[in-house]
């Protein structure tokens, strides 16, 4: 990525996250908008990706309208357990997960079709890692446009 500079490479994250653009061949348009080859723009986001400095590069669904639901959960994990914080924020049903220094250690949110999935979701999650789930569903959904300026 020689021909990227500074300046063009927070230019062209600044547009990744404001402007990609929804045609067949987006990094041939992003290539000419910023003087580059299509592979230099796709290879420099995997690097990024295989660094850990982005988490996910892709179109964000609206879940509600597909028809599910999403929960914030939390619960206690014993320090000496704490390898299961790891492996419940793995299963495809946990959308975020983090932890915490508080007596609630370990936040999550689950994403199910329904109401009665969730319960028993989260029953199975209880009875494998001996832990309480908290509910904390919403009560009224804000959407918030997450860009971080470069």
């Amino acid at each position: 990525m020689e021909k990227l500079k500074e300046k063009n490479l927070k230019a062209l994250l600044n547009f990744l996250q404001k402007e990609f653009p929804l045609v067949s061949e987006p990094f041939k348009i992003l290539a000419e908008k910023f003087g580059l080859e299509e592979n230099e723009i796709i290879d420099f986001l995997k690097d990024l990706k295989k660094r850990g400095i982005i988490r996910h590069f892709g179109a964000t669904v609206d879940s509600y309208k597909l028809g599910y639901i999403t929960c914030l959960c939390a619960t206690s994990i014993p320090e000496e357990k704490i390898e299961s914080a790891y492996e419940i924020a793995k299963l495809p049903e946990i959308t975020h997960a983090y932890l915490r220094e508080h007596e609630l250690n370990f936040w999550f949110t689950i994403i199910t079709k329904s109401e009665k999935d969730l319960e028993d979701f989260c029953k199975k999650l209880e009875e494998k890692f001996q832990i309480k789930i908290k509910l904390f569903p919403a009560i009224k959904k804000f959407k918030v446009k997450a860009v971080f300026e470069i």
